[in-house]
């Protein structure tokens, strides 16, 4: 049996996030078709994302028989030193007209892709689409100035649904795989990707 040392790359830093909305059906049910218009965020300081899990135990003849621990859903948590408003009523399920927002009341959260980029030292990176999500927190907060800087940075939080008969939540391209070492932001943030097929469709165009 042969052993293969690796040394795995350090992650560096956090990228951009971009967001894409989901053209729903006449229902509100989430689609695979999506918007034309994709929006990049460079505006990332944290983002943590939580696996939502249902673990069971199967018994038979007093002995587990099975096991098994399906992720459900995912949290995405993230601190941005800035987001538009605009934007964020939108993912809110509020009315955007014309620089005039209606919020609260009973409007019915939209669903949209949330893609983000992590980065690692040796230049490789873990780009990472998540097709199907929703808004569940964000805070609005705002701070006096002072004579000296303090960012007032603002939390969301997202919910990531599975988004094919498997249940899968996210897509990801690593390009620290030789089979994915040419594959760019551009490229993968062009549109929201839901399968396998589809984003190493990206690097024969």
């Amino acid at each position: 049996m042969a052993t293969t040392r690796q040394h795995p790359s350090r992650r560096y830093t956090v990228g951009s996030q971009y967001i894409c909305f989901n053209t729903m059906s006449a229902d509100g049910e989430w689609t695979q078709n999506f918007e034309e218009a994709v929006t990049e965020l460079p505006t990332v300081v944290d983002v943590e994302i939580g696996d939502n899990s249902d673990a069971y135990d199967v018994y038979a003849s007093g002995n587990i028989y099975e096991s098994d621990t399906p992720v459900t859903s995912q949290e995405i948590s993230e601190t941005n030193v800035a987001f538009p408003e605009s934007l964020l009523a939108r993912m809110r399920g509020e009315t955007v007209e014309d620089g005039v927002v209606l919020g609260g009341g009973y409007g019915t959260r939209p669903f949209f892709a949330y893609g983000v980029e992590i980065n690692y030292k040796d230049g490789t990176k873990d780009l990472r689409w998540y097709p199907k999500c929703k808004l569940t927190e964000n805070d609005d907060r705002a701070e006096t100035s002072e004579d000296t800087n303090k960012d007032q940075n603002r939390g969301i939080t997202i919910k990531a649904y599975g988004f094919n008969e498997n249940g899968n939540t996210v897509v990801k391209s690593l390009t620290d795989d030789e089979a994915m070492a040419n594959m760019t932001s551009a490229l993968f943030f062009a549109k929201p990707l839901l399968d396998v097929a589809s984003v190493k469709a990206l690097l024969n165009t």
